[in-house]
Formats: C-alpha cells, sequence, structure tokens
C-alpha cells in the first residue's frame, strides 16, 4: 500500500473502565461485581466495571435504565479529584517516552513516538512498556492501538480490549480496514452506522466503493472523512499544546430545586469551586455562562461577557446570580452549571511541533 502521506508511529492509551475500575481498586469490596460510576436515584452513570456492561449498562444511561438491566447493580459516587491524581501520575509515563502527547480526556491520549526520548525502534514495545508501568504505579489496566496515524490507534486501541493492545501494521492496514465493520469506525455513530446499513454499506470494503461524490451527497462534509480513513488517510497530527477554551462546573440535584435560597447556595458553591479550578491553572476568562437544566429536561443558557477578566468567586456569584434573574420562567431546576470562556489561555502563540521522519520498522504484534 502506497501512502500519500507521511507515515508516523502513533500510540492510543485508552484506560479500560477507568472511573469504575479506581473505584474498584481502592474499594477491594467492589472487586467483580457491577458497579456504575454516578447515577444514583436519578442522573445518569457516568462509567460501568465490565461486570456492569455485561448486562448492558453503559455511560450516559439513565441510572433507573441501569438498574432495570442489571437489579443487583452498585451506584458509587465519583470522586474526580482521585481520578485527575491518578491521570497525572500517567501523564508523567506517557512524557518518560515523548513530548508529543494529547490528552483527549482523563484516562486516554494519543502519542507520537516516531522519535522517542528512549530511542526504542519499536512502537509495540514501547506500549508494552507504558502499560506495564501504568500498572504498576496505580494497579490499573490499560489498552493501547498502536498504527501510523490517529485513526487507526485509536480503532486499534479498542480491538484487543481489556488489558490488552494491537498493531495494525502498515502493510495490513487496507485489508484491514475492508473487513472492519462500520460500526467500528471512529466517527461513526449509531445513527449513521445505520444509515450506511439502509445504503447496503456494512463493511469497510463497502465504504471503499462509493465515490467520494456520493458519501459527501450522503453524508454532508463527512462524506470526505469516511472516504479517507477507508483508505487509511488521516493527516491529523498529535497535537501536545491543545489550548483550553473554556472551564465549566455543574451539578444535577438529587431532588429538583425551586427555593431562591437553594439556587444562591447552590450557585456560590459553583462560583467558588469554578474559581478554585481556575486558579489552579492560572486562567482567567471574559465571558461567564449560565446553564439551567429544568425538570422537563428543557435547557436554558445566558452569558455575560465583561472587557476586563472576571478574577473572583464574588464576581462568579454576583454575576450568575444576574443571569438566573434573567430566566424565562420559573420552573423546578434539576441542574445548574457556571462556565467560564474567552480565556487568557486563548492568547498564548503556543506552537507544536510535530516530528515527520522516514519510517524504519513498525513491529507488528
Amino acid at each position: 500500500m502506497d501512502f500519500p502521506f507521511p507515515i508516523r508511529k502513533i500510540i492510543h492509551v485508552d484506560m479500560d473502565a477507568f472511573y469504575a475500575s479506581v473505584e474498584q481498586h481502592d474499594n477491594p469490596a467492589l472487586r467483580g461485581k457491577p458497579i456504575a460510576v454516578g447515577g444514583g436515584h436519578r442522573g445518569v452513570v457516568s462509567a460501568a466495571s465490565y461486570e456492569a456492561r455485561k448486562f448492558g449498562v453503559r455511560s450516559a444511561m439513565p441510572s433507573k435504565t441501569a438498574k432495570e438491566k442489571c437489579p443487583h447493580l452498585i451506584f458509587v459516587p465519583p470522586r474526580f479529584a482521585r481520578y485527575k491524581e491518578i491521570s497525572r501520575k500517567i501523564r508523567e509515563i506517557f512524557y518518560e517516552y515523548t513530548d508529543l502527547v494529547e490528552p483527549l480526556s482523563l484516562d486516554e491520549a494519543y502519542l507520537d513516538v516516531t522519535e522517542n526520548k528512549k530511542g526504542i525502534e519499536s512502537a509495540n514495545q514501547i506500549a508494552k512498556e507504558i502499560r506495564q508501568k501504568i500498572f504498576n504505579e496505580t494497579g490499573l489496566t490499560a489498552s493501547a492501538g498502536i498504527s501510523v496515524n490517529k485513526f487507526l490507534a485509536k480503532v486499534a486501541s479498542d480491538i484487543n480490549k481489556p488489558n490488552g493492545q494491537k498493531t495494525i501494521h502498515p502493510d495490513k492496514i487496507e485489508a484491514f480496514l475492508e473487513e472492519l465493520p462500520v460500526e467500528k469506525f471512529y466517527g461513526v455513530g449509531k445513527v449513521t452506522a445505520n444509515k450506511m446499513f439502509s445504503l447496503g454499506i456494512f463493511k469497510g470494503k463497502d465504504l471503499k466503493k462509493r465515490s467520494i461524490e456520493d458519501l459527501t451527497r450522503m453524508f454532508g462534509k463527512s462524506g470526505g472523512y469516511y472516504y479517507n480513513v477507508v483508505r487509511g488517510i488521516h493527516h491529523s497530527e498529535v497535537k501536545p499544546h491543545r489550548i483550553q477554551k473554556s472551564v465549566a462546573v455543574e451539578r444535577t440535584f438529587f431532588e429538583d430545586l425551586f427555593d431562591e435560597q437553594q439556587i444562591n447556595e447552590k450557585l456560590e458553591s459553583l462560583s467558588t469551586e469554578l474559581h478554585s479550578r481556575l486558579q489552579k491553572n492560572n486562567i482567567l476568562g471574559r465571558t461567564l455562562t449560565l446553564k439551567i437544566k429544568y425538570k422537563d429536561f428543557s435547557l436554558f443558557t445566558r452569558s455575560i461577557t465583561k472587557e476586563e477578566y472576571f478574577s473572583s468567586a464574588d464576581q462568579y456569584f454576583n454575576t450568575g446570580k444576574k443571569l438566573w434573574e434573567l430566566r424565562p420562567f420559573d420552573k423546578p431546576v434539576r441542574l445548574l452549571g457556571l462556565s467560564l470562556s474567552h480565556l487568557n489561555t486563548e492568547d498564548q502563540k503556543l506552537v507544536s511541533v510535530q516530528l515527520k521522519i522516514p519510517f524504519k520498522e513498525f513491529e507488528d504484534q
């Protein structure tokens, strides 16, 4: 297969059921049991253990549905400070090998190891070492995908989960993608997959038969993306400096709020938490947004932008109260959130340098 782009060695590392695995690691009584992080009396599941997934429990599922699928499901409150603590340890391991690390969330990241700090030729070996170090230092397992670009590495990391890895060798990319079910293509959601099925597109080889004109007509701008990735073409580079554009805090309440005093207490708490997060990272912003989700799940947002940066919890709280007064109607409140955007991070001129060197050796699994 000829490649019309630079060949790189990309690893996608993805922690296995991260939030749930942390809870099971920290509390041995939960090990081997179906647990859901979040959810509870109301709300949605943030993460599910593999034991819970066997019953069909998934993240973003309403807790009521999750309980129906798995009556003995154990709900555990999230501990985000703990998850962030472990995430920092994991990223420190990544940086032992390369500075070209692009975190996607607390539990996954891309690494470009085309050139790496340890001079290891095999990307497959680097992935094995990283996964072993993560286990040694945190007691948690990770899966990894290795290939020539981010798209293929992301797809590969899901193949041998949990606690496994998969290398898609350059010589095997074409055959691999032709046999890959379209619902396994990263970027193809459930709705798009069903549309593809209705058009007789079930595997990569079916997708490959369609022209870029046909795919664009059927799927809009995404058509060009599908046309390229089924041919192994994905130009996006690992971006180690992702400029943060907003910081948000929000809370879903156990019982709907209606009392003005309760609302003020929650806004004050959110303002304090938002300020704490911003202070830790020396972040300032000029636009404050209030988010309200009502009992009927209708959503209202309203923002205020200032010429100067917001700089204190009192400012967030007082501005949040003004935005609250602008709400169009009074209904019981299910969720409140505050977010800050137009950040000073957007003013930073960060340059990411992507290494492009000839491909030498890519060891297969």
